[in-house]
């Protein structure tokens, strides 16, 4: 007999999302793939430099809980169900970046943002809405983030100290990884998205990059 999957009812769907809110911002993620800076040395030993570089990896990890919260808004509001899975799968590899992020900052003496919560909870909201202006909509949303995003690590990889060869290549997988996220959300029909829309998203970007990096 073939059995049926239950369908959640929405305050069932509402206390699925406050848990994985939890997880991503209180609870210590663990990453399914190998830490990519194993096996690098740690070669950053001037103070100011540490400072520094656990300030940008604070900025990626906020980030990281940002894109977290995107993608689970997201799936929340999408239409399609293989549309719905491919989020949530993507949500699930962004969970490593955020585990990296996380190790690298305790690593260089840091500490993660305080507004974590605040990151989670305005970026669910503006990934719900993008979800519930329709999945081509939502996707374009997806690929105009990561190509952002992109640009926005390919800046770090530049501000990073030279000898942190750990961090860069923690930063060059995640850029690696968010290329291939955009590349798959245009493949799946993702559309351009309006010029202003671009513009705000990265002004709202250059807040919390700002804000994550001495907060």
């Amino acid at each position: 007999m073939q059995s049926k999957t239950r369908r959640l009812s929405l305050p069932d769907r509402l206390l699925q999302e406050l848990d994985r809110a939890l997880r991503t911002v209180a609870a210590a993620n663990v990453s399914a793939r190998a830490y990519p800076a194993e096996g690098a040395a740690e070669s950053v030993a001037d103070a100011a430099a540490r400072e520094k570089a656990a300030a940008l990896m604070r900025v990626n990890h906020a980030g990281e809980i940002a894109a977290q919260a995107l993608y689970h808004g997201q799936a929340l509001t999408a239409r399609n169900p293989a549309v719905r899975r491919s989020l949530l799968a993507a949500a699930r590899e962004e969970t490593d970046h955020l585990a990296w992020c996380e190790r690298r900052v305790r690593e260089l003496g840091g500490r993660t943002s305080l507004l974590a919560p605040l990151w989670y909870a305005g970026s669910f909201a503006i990934g719900a809405l993008a979800g519930a202006a329709g999945d081509r909509n939502s996707l374009g949303f997806v690929a105009e983030t990561e190509k952002q995003v992109v640009e926005h690590l390919e800046s770090h990889l530049h501000e990073l100290p030279e000898d942190d060869e750990r961090s860069r290549r923690i930063v060059a997988q995640m850029q690696a990884d968010e290329q291939r996220h955009g590349s798959e959300a245009r493949r799946a029909g993702g559309g351009d998205l309006p010029g202003p829309i671009r513009k705000l998203m990265r002004r709202s970007a250059r807040v919390m990059t700002r804000t994550a990096r001495r907060i």
